[in-house]
């Protein structure tokens, strides 16, 4: 059939798409790609597609582009301009979409660029969808039709949405650092619609980073905002990674709320308005969590990592809230079960408005562990997967253990836990230890470490 295109493989990962703008990532493929994706929407019964593009150079051609593509397959696109990931996944409920794409290198630096899909009212698009795309691309195999483009700025009605859910207090002092990512201009309408006083750095949307590299997982690029704290007395500071889907906190103390521990302060405020209600988190996620949700009254879930695999799981369950040590966080308790760093911000204001207690304060009452940062072990894709089934065989009949493998193995033990997984998107596995003191951390490297080197896997420095 006409039109055929041969997408570099290296781009379709299992979340999403994502590869170097003029090398892997041209503009034929992905106007090729808004051809597949259009023609599996249009075989589905669908009629239309919402599109967005983050703040990135290269994001209004590749826009362009796809447009085309999904036109070409006989769709209505609704354009909804620049903006954050969130913004698009709300436009498609907002305006009832059959599917959505957006052009976003998420946290990635400036040179990359990519596409997050979801379809049918928010299913998860991801893995072997995604390897479809590729091989409809090859094949030409596209749907024809006539469609068109209308243009559906969101911002406004999404801003609006953001707000409806704060309940406000006592008013807060809050730096926030958009990274000059693409949710700088919705940042900078939302805090004018919240009470208290609102610090904005880097709100300023430039697809050339120059503050920081745009991920707040990273402490290093926390470090600008930590001052900004500091100086001006703030009560916390909030960031975003670049297309506004992911969240860092640090508290007034300048320390970070990881995943994990910003999921427990959000929990409490859920469960109290749904007791007994599942909380979600990925495997990588520290005891502590498990404990404290239980403890709470909650159900905790470990989840395999992964943000579309952990919607999926949300809708299994009809867990209200989830999260990542990643920094996504998913609110299905009156909002729409997506990853909106946005949209969790502002359910944490509304839990610290209403406590007498501070960010802090929260951080100081949870359990003290002490644990490695993610470890990240060069090993082939070839290998990756069968050391992890390797250490699992070697383990499951060992006493003194348990062993979970939701995702990879994660081992528990008197002295702690520690996790050995294959990462779904590079060529690593991706290690953890967490335990109460130094000394059972030490031993639970020291096994780590010994079961990679058993299957041929010889780590650097591990702790």
């Amino acid at each position: 059939m006409s039109g055929a295109h041969s997408i570099d493989p290296t781009i379709l990962r299992e979340y999403d798409i994502r590869g170097i703008v003029g090398k892997s990532l041209t503009s034929d493929g992905v106007r090729a790609l808004g051809r597949a994706f259009g023609s599996i929407i249009v075989r589905g019964g669908g009629t239309t597609v919402a599109v967005g593009y983050d703040g990135r150079t290269s994001s209004p051609e590749l826009e362009a582009a796809l447009v085309e593509g999904l036109v070409a397959t006989g769709l209505v696109v609704y354009r909804i301009g620049l903006g954050p990931t969130p913004m698009l996944y709300y436009a498609v409920h907002h305006l009832g979409a059959d599917g959505g794409m957006m052009i976003t290198g998420s946290h990635n630096p400036p040179d990359y660029n990519g596409i997050k899909m979801t379809t049918f009212k928010g299913r998860p698009f991801f893995g072997e969808d995604i390897q479809r795309l590729g091989r409809l691309a090859a094949a030409g195999d596209f749907v024809t039709g006539s469609g068109r483009t209308e243009d559906h700025p969101v911002a406004e009605a999404y801003v609006e949405r953001l707000v409806e859910d704060f309940e406000g207090g006592k008013p807060l002092t809050v730096a926030w650092d958009a990274g000059n990512g693409a949710a700088g201009e919705v940042l900078q309408m939302v805090s004018k619609r919240l009470p208290g006083r609102h610090i904005l750095i880097n709100e300023v949307i430039d697809g050339s980073f120059p503050a920081h590299h745009p991920d707040p997982t990273v402490e290093a690029n926390l470090e600008q905002l930590k001052q900004v704290v500091a100086e001006e007395g703030c009560d916390l500071g909030i960031a975003f990674d670049g297309d506004g889907d992911r969240i860092g906190v640090i508290d007034a103390r300048g320390r970070v709320l990881w995943g994990d521990q910003l999921l427990v302060i959000l929990a409490e405020s859920v469960l109290a308005d749904i007791p007994g209600a599942t909380i979600i988190a990925d495997v990588k996620a520290s005891q502590v969590f498990f404990d404290e949700v239980a403890r709470m009254g909650g159900r905790p879930l470990m989840s395999r990592t992964g943000h579309s695999l952990i919607k999926n799981l949300m809708a299994e369950t009809g867990a209200p809230l989830a999260g990542e040590m990643s920094g996504h966080v998913f609110f299905a308790d009156r909002y729409y079960g997506f990853d909106d760093a946005l949209y969790a911000a502002v359910r944490l204001l509304s839990v610290l408005s209403g406590s007498d207690a501070g960010l802090a304060d929260m951080r100081d009452a949870m359990p003290v562990m002490v644990n490695t940062p993610e470890l990240r072990i060069d090993c082939s894709e070839e290998r990756k997967f069968a050391v992890v089934e390797e250490v699992r065989e070697r383990l499951k009949n060992a006493n003194g253990i348990t062993v979970q493998d939701v995702d990879g193995v994660r081992v528990t033990s008197d002295d702690g836990w520690w996790l050995l997984r294959a990462s779904n998107t590079q060529a690593v596995l991706v290690g953890r230890c967490e335990a109460a003191d130094e000394a059972g951390l030490q031993r639970l490297i020291t096994e780590l470490d010994r079961q990679l080197r058993l299957s041929g896997v010889i780590p650097t420095a591990l702790g």
